[in-house]
């Protein structure tokens, strides 16, 4: 395992160690999607945590026993508007992003977070489906390639009626109508290919 990678691993550690304390949470993007057997490439860490905005200055020193510090000037401040806070693991020098869960489905997919085995640190992520809405939220290429490849491995045991009806929701408050014609697209194209041979045989 090379240094870089090593680092890596310190720095997932040392946010496992300080989300597990006080906070709820859990580990979203890149590292999930890993997590769930598709091998990409990231080279940040993207969090979450249930958290009232009031208790931020009381993560902010938690985060720092772990040696993980704000990497922006009035970096509270900035996640009290913008629900983020950007944070950098000190010893390797992995860029944290914090997000706020604010939101009743963050707060119900923190709730059924999983834990699973990343290398050698155990990381607590989504489950694939709550995965596939936050990354057809986000909406940008990598995060719809991800839900293709989250579909291709793990639709059976999704619950596609629910993804559905969230997205739906989020597409209505964002104004997005392509999300979910988007999602309707990769579900035809991810079908299990025994399904779509029973459709023609129809």
């Amino acid at each position: 395992m090379s240094n870089e990678e090593l680092d890596f691993l310190s720095a997932l550690r040392d946010v496992m160690l300080a989300i597990e304390g006080r906070y709820p949470g859990m580990i979203i993007g890149g590292i999930a999607i890993i997590a769930w057997g598709y091998p990409r490439v990231t080279t940040d860490i993207d969090v979450t945590l249930r958290i009232d905005l009031n208790d931020l200055n009381q993560l902010v020193k938690t985060l720092r026993t772990h040696e993980i510090y704000p990497r922006i000037d009035d970096a509270i401040n900035f996640a009290r508007t913008r629900h983020v806070l950007l944070m950098r693991h000190h010893k390797s020098g992995v860029d944290i992003d914090v997000s706020l869960a604010l939101l009743p489905f963050e707060e119900e997919a923190i709730s059924n977070r999983q834990f699973v085995d990343f290398s050698t640190v155990q990381i607590a992520v989504p489950r694939p489906e709550d995965l596939v809405i936050y990354k057809m939220v986000a909406f940008r290429p990598e995060d719809l390639r991800d839900v293709e490849e989250l579909l291709l491995r793990h639709s059976p045991g999704m619950n596609l009626n629910r993804v559905r009806k969230l997205v739906r929701e989020f597409a209505k408050v964002l104004d997005r109508p392509q999300m979910v014609e988007k999602l309707e697209e990769l579900l035809r194209k991810t079908r299990p290919q025994s399904e779509r041979k029973e459709k023609k045989a129809e």
